[in-house]
């Protein structure tokens, strides 16, 4: 009886979303948020029905800022997670594109590529031969490489999009490459260059001893995302360093970023990316969704 009664309150509520005193509809607006996503289907079924074009777009604007205080709640649980894994952050930062995204799929997608390694996969390989296996399956079998036709397209940045089209760019390839890698026990962390993404293959005597990367000398290789995988030694990356004008050659740039550093890339990516496509209402979006993460992180 008591959720027959809160559901006539949330109707009466809606039907408020004609009046066109703006107070009236902040004060319906407030309430309806507060409620939260339960509230979503009642005003989904009013949006269907309705033909004045106010009522729609004020159903709108309050389904999406539910949907962003929901997905704010889901980003700071990720984040405060022992181990937050990079496929989770990319899924849900697509979710602010995507709203009804499910990761299921992607998980299913990931864990697929992943047995393809494994098979390959066994304790006598060196590192080198293990990347190289790695890389066959990733871009030979599965296509998953760079967007070069349109390699500033927001899309190269939806993990989703890049798993079903494989065109991404290097911080969505690497997320993919990553997070496998961490399911098959493999030490390659993301390293997050200025002007560019790519990988680590660490020192597994470092991994195993627990102690944190110190320095080049506890990598074994880097890992380009650009060069489909390619080998990269610490002098072609103080080369790549030294050609950027106006860049101090920082020690944060050769060692392994943290996870809310590499989700952090991508969502800075998109800003720049929405911006450049002339859609700054996205871009805001997303740079709030940025300051959340730099606020929030652990």
């Amino acid at each position: 009886m008591e959720k027959n009664r809160d559901n006539d309150k949330i109707k009466a509520l809606i039907q408020l979303l004609d009046d066109p005193d703006i107070t009236v509809f902040e004060e319906v607006s407030k309430y309806l948020i507060d409620i939260g996503e339960e509230v979503i289907p009642h005003l989904e079924k009013e949006w269907e029905i309705s033909f004045n074009d106010m009522v729609q777009e004020r159903l709108e604007t309050i389904i999406r800022e539910i949907q962003f205080n929901t997905l704010q709640e889901e980003i700071l649980e990720w984040m405060h997670a022992p181990e937050p894994d990079l496929l989770k952050g990319a899924y849900l930062i697509a979710r602010v594109q995507y709203p009804n995204l499910a990761f299921d799929p992607l998980k299913e997608k990931t864990e697929k590529i992943r047995k393809d390694i494994w098979i390959e996969l066994h304790d006598k390989l060196t590192a080198l031969e293990k990347v190289h296996i790695f890389n066959h399956v990733l871009y030979d079998l599965y296509k998953i490489g760079p967007n070069k036709g349109d390699y500033f397209s927001p899309q190269n940045n939806f993990i989703n999009v890049v798993l079903e089209s494989g065109k991404g760019n290097p911080v969505s390839i690497a997320v993919i490459y990553e997070e496998i890698a961490r399911q098959l026990d493999l030490p390659i962390r993301g390293v997050n260059l200025p002007g560019q993404f790519i990988l680590a293959y660490v020192d597994p005597y470092v991994i195993g001893s627990g102690k944190p990367v110190s320095g080049p000398e506890d990598i074994l290789f880097y890992i380009s995302m650009v060069q489909r995988g390619a080998v990269l030694g610490i002098r072609e990356i103080e080369k790549y360093l030294k050609q950027l004008n106006d860049t101090p050659l920082e020690p944060q740039y050769y060692l392994p970023c943290s996870p809310f550093e590499t989700i952090g890339r991508m969502v800075n990516n998109l800003i720049f990316s929405f911006k450049k496509h002339n859609k700054p209402e996205k871009a805001l979006v997303y740079k709030k969704i940025l300051d959340f993460i730099k606020v929030n992180r652990p």
